[in-house]
Parts: C-alpha cells; sequence; structure tokens
C-alpha cells in the first residue's frame, strides 16, 4: 500500500476491488485544508477513464499487470483469438472489449496482452503500425489552399485523412493512439 500522492502516470493500483491506471495526477494543497488529490485514471476492466478524487492520506494497492507477447489470428464472430507465440496456447478476447484496437489489428500481427492474475484485462498496441490502403479518392489538382488533405480506408476499415499524394495501395504508418496519419511506409 502506497499513499496516494506517491502515485505516478503509468502506475497501476487497485481502488475498491477495481484495477485502474494512473494517467494523471494533480495535488493541490492549501492552508487550512487537507491536500486534495485528482487522479485521472483508467479503468482496467471496462476501459473507462475517470477523474477520481482522494485526500491525501488515502491509501491505494500498487498491483503489478503480466504482459504477454500474443500474436493475433482471426476474428471468430463474437471475438478475437491470439496465440501466445510459445505455447501455442490460443485465447478469445470479446469484440466489445477491442473496439479501438480493432481498427489498426490485422492477422499475424504481434500485440501485448495485460492481465492480472491470469484474468486477461486488454491489448496493449504499438505506438505506429503499418496499414494499407484499400480505398482512395483521386487528389485534385489546385485544391492546396487549406491542409491539403484526403480520405483513405485502410484494410482495417479505419478511414484517415492523409496528404494528397498518396495514392491507392500504398502503404503507410498511422499513430495507433489517435488514429492519425504519420508517414509513408518505406
Amino acid at each position: 500500500m502506497i499513499n496516494v500522492t506517491e502515485l505516478r502516470p503509468g502506475n497501476t493500483y487497485v481502488w475498491e476491488g477495481t484495477p485502474y491506471t494512473c494517467l494523471d495526477i494533480d495535488l493541490n494543497k492549501t492552508a487550512m485544508a487537507k491536500m486534495k488529490v485528482k487522479v485521472k485514471s483508467k479503468n482496467l476492466k471496462t476501459g473507462a477513464t475517470l477523474d477520481m478524487s482522494f485526500i491525501g492520506g488515502d491509501k491505494v494497492e500498487v498491483i503489478h499487470l503480466d504482459k504477454k507477447q500474443m500474436q493475433y489470428l482471426y476474428d471468430d464472430g463474437d471475438g478475437l483469438v491470439f496465440m501466445d507465440t510459445e505455447t501455442y496456447d490460443q485465447v478469445s478476447i470479446p469484440k466489445e472489449r477491442l473496439e479501438w484496437e480493432l481498427n489498426f489489428l490485422k492477422p499475424e500481427s504481434i500485440v501485448t496482452i495485460t492481465m492480472l492474475n491470469g484474468e486477461i484485462l486488454g491489448v496493449e498496441l504499438p505506438a505506429k503500425v503499418t496499414l494499407l490502403i484499400t480505398k482512395c479518392e483521386p487528389a485534385v489538382r489546385g485544391d492546396t489552399v487549406n491542409k491539403a488533405l484526403k480520405d483513405a480506408y485502410l484494410e482495417t476499415g479505419l478511414k484517415v485523412r492523409v496528404p494528397l499524394f498518396v495514392e491507392n495501395n500504398e502503404e503507410i504508418i498511422v499513430c495507433t493512439s489517435d488514429g492519425s496519419y504519420d508517414s509513408r511506409a518505406k
């Protein structure tokens, strides 16, 4: 158990039986009152982000998550099937828990699965992934007044805005944090 004031972004902890990851922390101390601690946290079971308020003396239990490299195999209709590349064990994670991650997963992708006491909490994607453009609008000549961008649809179904010079059937690098175009793949 540690004092809530010792939390730092990236720490994982349990509060009232629920696991969270600390995203941001704000300490506020006034002269006549106890320290107020506001922690922006992500619920590891539901994926919801929330702001929590604590008092300076509150204690939380720090936990360590197990992480394992797994390969995404296929979509079985209800969930996504991943395989442990060392033991060849397969696990299925319900689709509704991986809605955002589904935009960046293609078969044979290697991802990190996070677990707590054997229970799968979620999937950690790499910061950037390479995806193929399946449909792209042609560039309109002379349309360079604004930031010259056009819509492109990727092999996973994700729609991104790309520069005019990017063509159909070209691989691009996409940021997984916000789904934005980063650069052309080499």
